[in-house]
């Protein structure tokens, strides 16, 4: 291991070793390394990982697939994913970043057996108009007491809006925005440049202005 990788607990001088720490007090380098230690995960240390990222799997998700009803399948075959390869991870560090790879692989896949394309994503996002920085945030599905009629209306026009984007751009976009992935990240998972990605994102945002600015004009 070079030394710029964090140390291990078990490497420093009379520390308890790595192996008889509990993995609840384990960091999440540490964790992923005892989990790579033998021919398939420690049981524990697993669910310990599986605990920390669940809800990370499942934000994901939910914003490439809101209206799945199967969103809990599809969680469960992307830790089989993680269980059956999480030897391959080369870098402990990337983790985050390999297992929001699958899960976004997984939908692509699950999608294109489906017969028809579903309402894909919802975003929560801010941007920049001629009087300042504006939010949109896409309604939960327990709607605030303060919601009204206006705003419901303008939240279906997102929603039109973002399953009107190209596929290419809705993914970069939501990974950027929902998931706070950096650039170079999403270029990696999704296989494409890094001139690429900076320009999906810069052309979604703008075309979601351009389709949304008589709502926020009104």
């Amino acid at each position: 291991m070079s030394q710029s990788l964090p140390i291990s607990i078990s490497s420093a001088e009379g520390a308890t070793p790595q192996s008889c720490v509990s993995p609840e007090k384990l960091s999440n380098y540490d964790l992923i390394l005892r989990c790579q230690a033998g021919a398939t995960p420690e049981k524990s240390a697993f669910v310990e990982l599986l605990r920390r990222y669940q809800s990370h799997v499942d934000r994901l998700l939910y914003h490439l697939a809101p209206d799945w009803q199967d969103r809990s399948d599809l969680s469960q075959e992307v830790w089989i994913r993680v269980y059956r390869n999480l030897k391959r991870l080369n870098d402990p560090r990337k983790f985050k970043g390999w297992l929001s790879r699958i899960a976004t692989n997984l939908f692509y896949d699950e999608l294109r057996k489906r017969k028809r394309v579903r309402r894909p994503l919802s975003l929560d996002n801010t941007f920049q108009t001629q009087d300042g920085e504006m939010s949109w945030d896409v309604a939960s599905d327990r709607p605030s007491p303060d919601d009204d009629l206006a705003t419901q209306e303008f939240y279906e026009h997102l929603k039109s809006a973002i399953a009107e984007l190209p596929e290419a751009f809705r993914t970069t976009i939501v990974l950027r925005e929902i998931e706070g992935l950096a650039y170079e990240d999403i270029a990696e998972m999704t296989g494409v440049s890094l001139g690429t990605v900076k320009s999906r994102i810069a052309r979604a945002r703008a075309k979601l202005q351009e389709m949304l600015q008589p709502y926020l004009n009104d």
